[in-house]
């Protein structure tokens, strides 16, 4: 066979093999006059949509399971306990796992509330936006509002956001020497997050206080920095 015909062999292979590329042949089509089978695209599947694509005021209410979430949270707590040197560095990586989910929590409540809106608003005051940690906040990450808001009797500064049975420590067994270890510290970092990128800095921790009925209450302890009382006694 001579060089010519070699090369208009694979000339023809190649033009075929771009055709193929191009096109999926339907199945059953019968091939038309000529020779041809007749070639049409097979359209997308409805269900192959990206999540990326999926406009996020249609999740707003979805829920996650229970199983997959104290999975994740399980590894979490293992991770982080290979990592850390006693209950109190625990606890402070704990807290900046949340400060990172609460970032995120933050925008997207935000853009949420005030995407559809003509006229967005920011809470200024230390009350509407506590109550925006105690409704609004909560339900976005765990489905339901908080129990309490309780202001301190000793000192100013001090809030409280309790929760009687917070759904991140249900399924939790601490052992008796880890009794003071308050994995709620990852709500806590949530929280610190949130008052940060609403202009009232705090530091936030979380207490476990036990109560008969409610073994697993906690308290979100929230004391807030002195730039942020100023603001409030000036705003009043």
């Amino acid at each position: 066979m001579s060089y010519n015909n070699v090369q208009a062999r694979l000339s023809v292979f190649s033009t075929a093999s771009q055709s193929s590329l191009d096109y999926i042949p339907s199945v059953g089509t019968p091939p038309p006059s000529g020779g041809r089978q007749s070639i049409t695209p097979i359209p997308k599947a409805s269900g192959s949509k990206n999540i990326y694509d999926r406009p996020l005021n249609k999740t707003r209410n979805a829920e996650v399971s229970m199983a997959a979430y104290t999975f994740l949270f399980s590894e979490v707590i293992q991770y982080t306990q290979k990592r850390v040197h006693g209950i109190g560095d625990l606890e402070k990586r704990l807290g900046l796992f949340g400060y990172r989910i609460g970032t995120r929590a933050l925008e997207l409540m935000v853009w949420r509330s005030e995407g559809g809106s003509k006229n967005p608003k920011r809470e200024t005051r230390l009350l509407p936006v506590l109550y925006v940690v105690h409704t609004q906040l909560w339900k976005a990450i765990f489905g339901k509002t908080a129990d309490a808001i309780e202001k301190s009797v000793e000192n100013d500064d001090e809030y409280m956001i309790i929760d009687n049975d917070p759904p991140i420590t249900r399924y939790i067994s601490i052992p008796k020497e880890m009794s003071q270890l308050s994995c709620s510290a990852l709500t806590a970092g949530i929280v610190e997050a949130l008052l940060d990128g609403l202009g009232f800095p705090a530091r936030v921790t979380a207490h476990s206080v036990p109560k008969e009925g409610f073994p697993f209450r906690t308290t979100i302890l929230i004391k807030l920095d002195r730039s942020a009382m100023e603001r409030e006694e000036a705003l009043k």
